[in-house]
């Protein structure tokens, strides 16, 4: 084994194997979904996610201080593919190629197919969404596919593979999750 130095402008990619999102929003009655590669817990019930000024779905977020995160599965890469690829500025029809429901409670959309569903609303913060496009939500709904999440946890390999999540590296380049494994919790705990 070596030890090799990690070039710092690259070095983000280490943490970047959560998986590929989907957020969508809505205000006004005009709804979008975009993807999203950066998203990530903070904290207890907390979720930032990096939504770029040029999107259109940050307009939505920003008016109506909600937005969910949606986690797709193999099946769906064309759709991830799709939303990412067009904006809404352009093509405002986009979502009529896509599948959505709500939950009650909730007048946002959520994308069907999806192995679970974050409800956000926005914990303010101008200085991180305006020099860094950060938006911190607090989770306040959430939803699984039962066939993948079930009591709290993954449950991947009794799963068929296209319900596996998707993991973005860089590049073009897409992992669906492997296999499960446990491991030992360290020296003395066999």
């Amino acid at each position: 084994m070596a030890i090799k130095k990690v070039d710092l402008k690259k070095a983000y990619r280490l943490l970047q194997i959560g998986p590929t999102t989907m957020i969508s929003a809505k205000h006004n009655g005009i709804e979008n979904v975009m993807a999203a590669a950066w998203v990530s817990l903070v904290g207890n019930n907390k979720v930032m996610a990096f939504i770029g000024k040029q999107a259109f779905t940050r307009e939505l977020v920003e008016k109506s201080g909600y937005y969910v995160v949606q986690i797709p599965t193999v099946k769906q890469m064309n759709t991830v593919l799709y939303v990412g690829e067009n904006s809404y500025k352009t093509i405002n029809n986009k979502l009529d190629k896509i599948p959505i429901f709500y939950q009650d409670e909730f007048d946002l959309p959520l994308v069907e197919g999806c192995a679970g569903w974050l409800i956000c609303k926005v914990i303010p913060n101008a200085r991180n969404e305006k020099e860094h496009n950060l938006f911190m939500g607090e989770i306040i709904g959430a939803w699984s596919d039962d066939r993948v999440f079930n009591n709290g946890h993954w449950i991947f390999d009794d799963a068929p593979d296209e319900l596996r999540t998707v993991h973005y590296v860089a590049g073009g380049q897409f992992y669906a999750i492997g296999k499960g494994t446990k491991f030992n919790h360290g020296p003395g705990s066999d």
